[in-house]
């Protein structure tokens, strides 16, 4: 029926890796007959091989060449693609908040009520060392210079 393989790691195994040149084994370890027969022309000299026949060599023993391994992905777009997405969702949430959930502003943080408290202060003299009272002259009503 159907029998997984298992892998055997024990054995040295094939990757492409740019800061090892030299892979442990052979990309292609088990060699066709036309395969067989160009690993024993290699062994002859290599003037007599055809660029073809150099490349295909080249493919048993690698499976990426440097400029393959260097060439880069598409995966950034993916990812900002992603982040563009969450951030966009995330501000139509907030709008969704502020106009369906939140409140109006309090009446606390209009302008006039600023200064109606701001004058309460004063005329408390809240803080006269260091703080807003000690910044009032209160000879003139005015800020001090």
């Amino acid at each position: 029926a159907g029998v997984v393989k298992a892998e055997d790691y024990t054995l040295p195994a094939y990757v492409d890796r740019r800061d090892v040149p030299l892979p442990e084994v052979a990309f292609v370890r088990e060699l066709s007959a036309p395969q067989k027969a160009l690993k024993e022309k290699e062994k002859a000299s290599w003037s007599a091989l055809s660029v073809d026949e150099k490349v295909e060599l080249y493919r048993m023993k690698f499976n990426e060449t440097y400029a393959e391994m260097n060439k880069g992905t598409n995966e950034w777009k993916t990812i900002l693609g992603g982040v563009l997405f969450f951030l966009g969702f995330t501000g139509l949430i907030l709008i969704w908040q502020k106009h369906f959930m939140y409140g109006p502003i309090p009446h606390t943080f209009s302008d006039e009520w600023l200064a109606a408290q701001t004058k309460r202060m004063l005329d408390m003299r809240v803080n006269p060392v260091e703080g807003i009272s000690a910044q009032w002259d209160y000879d003139n009503n005015e800020w001090k210079k």
